[in-house]
């Protein structure tokens, strides 16, 4: 298990960050640079519903006694790992799409949104941006208790829109005068 330090808690991990396969790195990373900027310390491991199901039981059933808050999980084809830790934890989990088989995530988007009532799992959108959603998200879902991580996401929100004004103005800078 790697585990990032950042602020509060001690640097024990508040996000555990989970996958099936080492091949879905490249765009779960993307969550854990996002709870980096935050300074959300987190977890992250490779465990398979299908493929080692009693290391995702384990996982799964010692989140809340390790101090995890939230779990993101890659969510691969029918999204058996996100509903498997949903079932097994009371701590929220954000599923996280991903595009791994012919059906380019479609098949893990609607499997992680139509879990059975009483197994809850957020979705993301498919791949990158889910991933960082997935990351915003678990910070929001921290920042109701720490304000810390509340006002490092009000700065994030400031940044975004700050981005978009400057974008605008270079656009118009762009095409003015011009008319059509």
């Amino acid at each position: 298990m790697t585990t990032r330090e950042g602020s509060g808690n001690g640097g024990k991990p508040l996000v555990g960050i989970i996958m099936g396969s080492d091949t879905d790195l490249p765009v779960m990373s993307e969550s854990a640079k996002m709870l980096e900027k935050f300074k959300v310390p987190y977890e992250i491991e490779v465990t398979s519903a299908h493929r080692s199901p009693a290391r995702t039981h384990e996982y799964a059933s010692t989140a809340v006694s390790r101090g995890l808050k939230v779990v993101i999980v890659a969510a691969g084809g029918a999204a058996h790992l996100a509903g498997v830790v949903a079932a097994m934890s009371t701590l929220p989990v954000i599923a996280v799409p991903m595009a791994t088989t012919v059906l380019s995530g479609i098949d893990a988007l609607l499997s992680s949104v139509q879990m059975p009532a009483g197994v809850p799992v957020a979705a993301m959108a498919i791949d990158k941006p889910g991933a960082i959603n997935a990351a915003i998200f678990a910070a929001e879902i921290l920042a109701t208790s720490d304000p810390e991580v509340a006002e490092r996401l009000s700065t994030y929100k400031e940044e975004l829109a700050k981005s978009v004004a400057e974008k605008s103005a270079r656009v118009k800078q762009q095409y003015a005068g011009k008319t059509s």
